[in-house]
C-alpha cells in the first residue's frame, strides 16, 4: 500500500510521538513507498516562519532528510485541489487530498474533515 502522510502524521513519526501505534510507526519504517508532499514541507516551514512551530530547528530539512519519498505538487494536483468540494478550508489538506485521489495513494491522518472526502483513508 503506497502511503500519503498528514503533516500532523510527519511530524508525530519525526518527534517518536507515543500518539502513532506500533502498527502505523512499523508501516511508515517499513513500507518503501511511503510519500511526504511537499505542501507538507511548506505547511511547516510557514508555522515556523510565524512563529506557530517553534522547535525543532531545521524541521522542513528534517522532513526533508527523513527518508519519506517526496510528492511534488504537480499542476494537475492544483487543478483537482481547486475542484474538491469545499469540506475542508486548509489549503495543504485539500492539496493532500487531491494528491492522494490522484496518485490514488493511501492519506494517513487523523483529520476527520479529510475523511469526508472519497480517498483512501488509513486513520493515524
Amino acid at each position: 500500500m503506497s502511503l500519503l502522510l498528514d503533516t500532523h502524521v510527519v511530524l508525530w513519526w519525526l518527534a517518536d510521538d507515543p500518539t502513532l501505534t506500533d502498527d502505523i510507526k512499523g508501516r511508515l519504517d517499513h513500507e518503501p513507498d511511503v510519500y511526504v508532499s511537499s505542501a507538507t514541507v511548506w505547511e511547516v516551514a510557514i508555522k515556523q516562519a510565524i512563529g506557530k512551530l517553534p522547535e525543532p530547528a531545521r524541521l522542513p530539512e528534517r522532513i526533508q532528510e527523513s527518508g519519506f519519498r517526496p510528492l511534488l505538487i504537480s499542476f494537475d494536483h492544483a487543478i483537482l485541489a481547486s475542484r474538491l468540494p469545499m469540506i475542508h478550508r486548509d489549503p495543504f489538506d485539500r492539496m493532500l487530498v487531491a494528491q492522494a485521489q490522484f496518485e490514488d495513494l493511501t492519506l494517513v491522518t487523523r483529520d476527520e474533515n479529510c475523511r469526508r472526502y472519497e480517498v483512501s483513508i488509513l486513520p493515524a
